[in-house]
């Protein structure tokens, strides 16, 4: 569209004279992609077993081991012990493929395009992938780390119950049901480190809001508001990170919320392998190249005890 001009002066720009060309930017505007995090909370131990789609990782666990009390004089009982394992089954895969045509690729100025496509395709995939895993987590954390009666030893803690009776969290109590979470796991002797809390935006915004001038909270004597950014703040012993790719579902009174994971590293273990990564494919049925990616993935949450959910919305 060229310059506007009064009536009745001619438009060197117009359709007919062509004389002001067109400029087309060197740059591709940037996606603004989701924040993964299922790399951050899940361990890997097992990535290395698996080739193709219709793997089977089998794990072993470790037995337990009955402790009696022993007096002097008194016989000894031996037990066989015995373990279940768990299979973790490489049964997911994603695909992009795209194609070009080669009249396209020889007129074109932004001749690296096909390599900012692939690369683009990479992310989209991650992105994808985090979505299934963050949704599929919530259904298999341990009974005792999740709805209003949570907590292995006290069973008195409300982390909110999906379908019935949401849990709310405010700019005031957020960080205490935080702590409450915390002691879910603490019940379950799960591990201090590695301990992590996947938060909404809306959430983050609750945590900004709120008073955090605890030493507890931060791991030091300062605030957590620095300039709004909680990631990498100690709430507890969680690292906290945010995401906007955690399921969310309706309550008993139809109200939105979102499924809050929380857990260590040790719960969930996450395998894939990219299988193909083809460019530059012959299109056989016209003139151009073809271009395809194929990542197959599994993940099992395999220490249910050691992840848990809230199932809460915004007070």
């Amino acid at each position: 569209m060229s310059y506007p001009r009064a009536s009745g002066v001619r438009n060197i720009g117009s359709a007919t004279m062509r004389m002001i060309p067109e400029i087309f930017a060197g740059k591709l505007i940037e996606k603004l992609y989701a924040k993964t995090v299922f790399g951050e909370i899940s361990n890997t131990w097992y990535e290395g077993e698996i080739k193709k789609q219709g793997d089977v990782v089998h794990i072993r666990a470790m037995p337990s081991i009955t402790i009696r009390e022993h007096k002097s004089g008194g016989s000894l009982v031996y037990e066989r012990p015995e373990s279940t394992g768990v299979d973790l089954s490489i049964d997911q895969g994603a695909y992009w493929a795209f194609e070009e045509d080669d009249p396209d690729s020889v007129q074109t100025d932004l001749k690296g395009y096909i390599n900012i496509w692939a690369e683009a395709a990479s992310t989209e995939m991650k992105v994808y992938i985090d979505k299934i895993v963050l949704a599929g987590i919530v259904a298999d954390v341990h009974e005792s780390n999740k709805g209003s009666t949570a907590g292995v030893i006290s069973a008195n803690i409300d982390l909110g119950t999906s379908g019935g009776t949401s849990l709310t969290l405010s700019n005031s109590d957020i960080v205490d049901k935080i702590m409450y979470a915390e002691q879910v796991l603490d019940e379950q002797n799960v591990p201090n480190e590695d301990r992590w809390i996947i938060l909404p935006a809306w959430a983050k915004t609750r945590l900004n809001l709120s008073d955090l001038k605890n030493a507890s909270i931060t791991g030091d004597a300062k605030s957590p508001l620095r300039n709004g950014k909680i990631e990498g703040v100690q709430i507890g012993k969680f690292t906290p990170y945010i995401s906007n790719q955690l399921s969310r579902a309706a309550d008993g009174s139809a109200n939105t919320c979102t499924n809050i994971l929380f857990g260590q590293k040790m719960g969930i273990t996450f395998a894939t392998q990219m299988v193909k990564n083809q460019m530059n494919i012959v299109n056989t049925e016209s003139f151009g190249m073809r271009h395809r990616g194929l990542q197959v993935y599994g993940y099992k949450v395999i220490k249910p005890e050691a992840v848990g959910v809230m199932f809460a919305r915004a007070a």
